[in-house]
Parts: C-alpha cells; sequence; structure tokens
C-alpha cells in the first residue's frame, strides 16, 4: 500500500474525478495491455492476497471502483487457470466501520488452525490492514492495525472476523501490508509486517491471536522512503538442495531510477529472525527490478509441490506518475507473473526473475537470424506493437557505444532499450513523447547494471500496447517500463550506435493478444 499518502487531497481529487467513461472496444483504448492483467475500470494499485486454490490462481487488488485515481480502498478480484487469462469477480472487501481495505495477503488453512472452517470446508483466509481515516485525520499514530475475513466458497464471498483487529497499533504511524506465511518446521503462521523503515514478524498458532518475534531493517538495505508490501519465501540455490529465504522489502521513494521499486535480501530465518547473508547486511540495496514500473510485488501462496515454482506479479506503474498516466477508463496493469530463482554469481548470490512458461503460449510462429555484422539499423520482421525477442550481442572487435532494440511509430515517437558496453548497463529511453508530458517524472534514461558475467550480452524482452519488460542475462537484470505513444509502436529495429564490430543473432515471435 502506498507509504506517502495525502488523504485529503486525494479524496478530494476523487470527488471531482470525471464520471466512468462507457466501456470501451480494444481500439478506443490503446493503451489497454492485451495481455497483461488490468482493472475492468477505475483504478487499482497493488496486488493482494495472492493464493493458488483448487485450481484458481487469485489476484486481489488494491482497487477503488468510484475513481481513476487513488481513493478509500478496496480488495478487487480475479482469477486465472493459466495465468494469462483472468476472470473479473465481484469485489471482495469493501471498507466498513474500521477503515479502508489496505494490502495484505491471502492463504488456504487446510488444517483449519483458524477454526473458520465448516464441514470440512477448506477456509480462505484473508489477512489485511485495517487502515482508519478518521484517526489518520485527527494525528494519530495508531491508525492502521491488521484484521481477518474468511471464505468457504472458493474466494466468492467473503465474511469479516468479528474479533477484527487481530493485531492492534502499538503506536506505529505506518503498520501495515501483512505477509502471512505457514512454517512448516516450528508448525505455526508467521506474519511479516512493514513497519515504518523495517519489518516486523509475529508468530500465531491459529491466525488469530499473534505475538512479536522480532524486528530487521535497521540500518539494512536501502531507506530512502517508507518500507512496505513485504514478502518471505524460501528458495534453493541453482535450483539444487541449499536452501536461502528471500525477503522482498518494497520501498517508496527511493527506487534505483527514481520513485518506488523492490529491494530483496537473502539470508536464513529459523521462524522467529531472519539474518542477512553475505553481502547482504549493511546499507548495500539490491533490486529486484531496476526499472521504473515494477512496485509491491508479492508471491502465490499455495502452489502446489508439484508445480514447485514461486510465482510473483507486481504493480506495473510508479508513485511519481501512477495518477497521471493517460487513461481514461481504467488506470494501471500488473506485470507478466514471474517465476523467481536464487542464482550464485561472481558478486554473491542474486535473485533471478523469468517470465512464467504459460506466457510462451502467446507466441506466433519465430523468425530466427543470425547478423556476423549488425548494420547501425537492421528492420526486425515481425509487424505490429505486441512482440517478444531474444536477442544475444557480442563484439569481438572494438565495441559499440550501444546496441539493442528501438520501437517506433510513423509519428517519430520511439522506445530505446540497449546495452552500453564501456559502461556495463543497460539502458532504457522512453524519451520526451507528447503523450508523456503527463508528468515531468516520466521521460528519462533508465539504467540498470550488468550483473553476469561472459562475452555475449543476452537479452529477452516482451512488448506489449504499452509495456515493456526486459530480463537480461537470465532474469539477473530485470527493467519494466511503462510508455504512452500516440499511435502503437508498430515497428522495431536493431540498431548499433557509435560504430564498432557487433555480431547478433535474434529470435522475434509475433505475440496474440487475450482480450
Amino acid at each position: 500500500m502506498k507509504a506517502a499518502v495525502c488523504l485529503l487531497p486525494l479524496l478530494l481529487l476523487a470527488a471531482c474525478a470525471p464520471p466512468p467513461a462507457a466501456p470501451a472496444s480494444g481500439t478506443d483504448e490503446p493503451h489497454r495491455p492485451r495481455f497483461h492483467f488490468t482493472p475492468d475500470s477505475m483504478w487499482m494499485n497493488d496486488p493482494n492476497g495472492l493464493v493458488y486454490f483448487d485450481g484458481e490462481y487469485h489476484l486481489f487488488y488494491q482497487h477503488y471502483p468510484d475513481s481513476t485515481v487513488w481513493g478509500p480502498m478496496h480488495w478487487g478480484h480475479a482469477v486465472s487457470r493459466d495465468l494469462l487469462r483472468w476472470e473479473h469477480l465481484p469485489i471482495a472487501l469493501y471498507p466498513d466501520s474500521l477503515g479502508y481495505i489496505f494490502s495484505g495477503s491471502a492463504v488456504a488453512d487446510s488444517a483449519n488452525t483458524s477454526g473458520f472452517g465448516a464441514a470440512g470446508q477448506i477456509p480462505l483466509v484473508a489477512i489485511f490492514t485495517h487502515h482508519d481515516p478518521a484517526g489518520e485525520r485527527a494525528g494519530r499514530d495508531d491508525f492502521q492495525y491488521q484484521s481477518l475475513a474468511y471464505s468457504l466458497d472458493r474466494g466468492r464471498s467473503w465474511t469479516k472476523y468479528r474479533g477484527n483487529p487481530v493485531l492492534p497499533n502499538p503506536g506505529i504511524r505506518d503498520f501495515r501490508d501483512p505477509k502471512v506465511i505457514w512454517h512448516a518446521p516450528s508448525r505455526r503462521w508467521v506474519m511479516v509486517l512493514a513497519a515504518k523503515d523495517r519489518i516486523h514478524f509475529y508468530t500465531s498458532p491459529n491466525l488469530r491471536e499473534w505475538t512479536f518475534a522480532s524486528e530487521f531493517g535497521a540500518g539494512e538495505g536501502a531507506h530512502g522512503g517508507v518500507w512496505e508490501c513485504p514478502d518471505l519465501f524460501e528458495l534453493p540455490v541453482d535450483g539444487g538442495p541449499e536452501t536461502q529465504w528471500v525477503l522482498l522489502v518494497s520501498i517508496n521513494p527511493g527506487g534505483p531510477n527514481g520513485g518506488s521499486a523492490t529491494q530483496y535480501f537473502a539470508g536464513t530465518f529459523d521462524g522467529t529472525r531472519f539474518i542477512p547473508g553475505e553481502g547482504f547486511g549493511g546499507q548495500q540495496a539490491h533490486w529486484m527490478d531496476a526499472g521504473r514500473d515494477n512496485y509491491a510485488g508479492v508471491t502465490w501462496s499455495g502452489i502446489p509441490q508439484a508445480d514447485g515454482r514461486r510465482i510473483l506479479i507486481g504493480w506495473m506503474s510508479n508513485w511519481d506518475y501512477a495518477q497521471t498516466v493517460p487513461t481514461r477508463r481504467w488506470r494501471s496493469a500488473m506485470t507478466l507473473p514471474r517465476s523467481l530463482h536464487l542464482r550464485r554469481t561472481p558478486g554473491g548470490l542474486r535473485l533471478a526473475s523469468w517470465p512464467v512458461e504459460e506466457a510462451a503460449r502467446l507466441r506466433g510462429p519465430a523468425v530466427r537470424t543470425a547478423l556476423p555484422a549488425l548494420a547501425d539499423r537492421h528492420p526486425l520482421p515481425a509487424s505490429g506493437a505486441l512482440r517478444e525477442l531474444e536477442l544475444a550481442l557480442s563484439w569481438p572487435g572494438p565495441a559499440p557505444a550501444a546496441a539493442g532494440v528501438v520501437l517506433e511509430n510513423d509519428r517519430g515517437e520511439s522506445l530505446r532499450i540497449g546495452y552500453q558496453p564501456a559502461e556495463q548497463q543497460y539502458v532504457i529511453d522512453r524519451g520526451q513523447a507528447p503523450r508523456q508530458a503527463f508528468s515531468p517524472k516520466f521521460a528519462g534514461i533508465q539504467t540498470a547494471p550488468r550483473i553476469a558475467a561472459g562475452d555475449t550480452v543476452r537479452m529477452r524482452l516482451i512488448f506489449d500496447a504499452a509495456s515493456a519488460e526486459l530480463f537480461a542475462d537470465g532474469g539477473l537484470t530485470v527493467m519494466t517500463s511503462i510508455f504512452f505513444p500516440e499511435a502503437p509502436f508498430t515497428r522495431a529495429y536493431l540498431f548499433r550506435e557509435g560504430g564498432g564490430d557487433v555480431q547478433a543473432a535474434y529470435t522475434e515471435w509475433p505475440l496474440q493478444p487475450v482480450r
């Protein structure tokens, strides 16, 4: 949930917002993603309550159904069986006398530890932050606290627990976004909670009664803004028997390219205390996605052990400009779902992200080409805005100043994504197009350092109608960026800048929309 919310001005903005636009076709919504999740209408931000249950991936999200700017938060709801095609369901949780419904998580309580189950039914339990706007306006610090709701019909309807809140506020102004996991070795639930500029851990036998366990974060990682939306999970290292725990912490502001972003730590967790491993202590920050537009990402609980993946989805925007992007009926999209992996690198353990394997179902026929000598401009064959590109670049002789791919349209607008060998960094430049005048913070160049070693730079790029997701060096470096051209980017070409001897090989696919 967004940290530094100035509540009254935003509510005034919501009250003055234009009425919802009439339903529109895809051609009337040129920036509507064609295979990324979006709300049918109105405002969306953080993903919430991600849980897999009875063959369905549940995606809840922060939602204001009365405006395209932030307002009193609800939990919107959608389900999918393949992570690509989503069915919109009615709003799951509405504000009530305890406040707005801020971010949180959900679990399937298969052992019915909560006692909410009935007649053998497994309850889905949502754990969320209640945000009391009256308490905030009064200048109190204890206006956020944690509450429960449960469902006995596969998430289609929800009952709020009569004993809410289950975790009162100890006097911390930013006290929110609970992520709850089952810790099998200690046979109890663990809550990971954002508490101003650090993380609190709580434990419970039944989801209803919580005991403070420990704290992490003072002097650790980046502290350019308030900590938010934590997640905690265990991953194998390089797919082997060794495991490490990963702690995700979103921060706003303070991201590597400005505004909001998500950092991570790797280490050990014994059910009570998280201890960062080598290379993760102190003030060094590691970023899950160095681009401008992946925030508040969290992972699904309940994915079957036979599947074995840790799958994350994030909010594809940035608080620097999220409320002013030029869409009318709806605002914001989610990233593609991504599988997470821990890899050993020369610099230590790093978290890698990769599009879920289901994303390959969007591909049309592949075109493969090898270029022994890349020219300054080489047209790519696929037409249309939706495309995927796997690109390998190397320079046996003098290196170029930069090389990569450009998307463009007939109005002179372009998006440039590439690699700069001298700086050893990836670059995204979304330019100064007229549509980007909605925010002075939107245009400009984003960079990310290369993490992998080797003579060949490898990039995988996935383009939707208004977004680009770059997965470089096997997902060790990731950048997500949205854009809003006045006309679709229907053409693409590889570029070489500053001369040099560049060899290139690529595979390109047109992508099929799901809406």
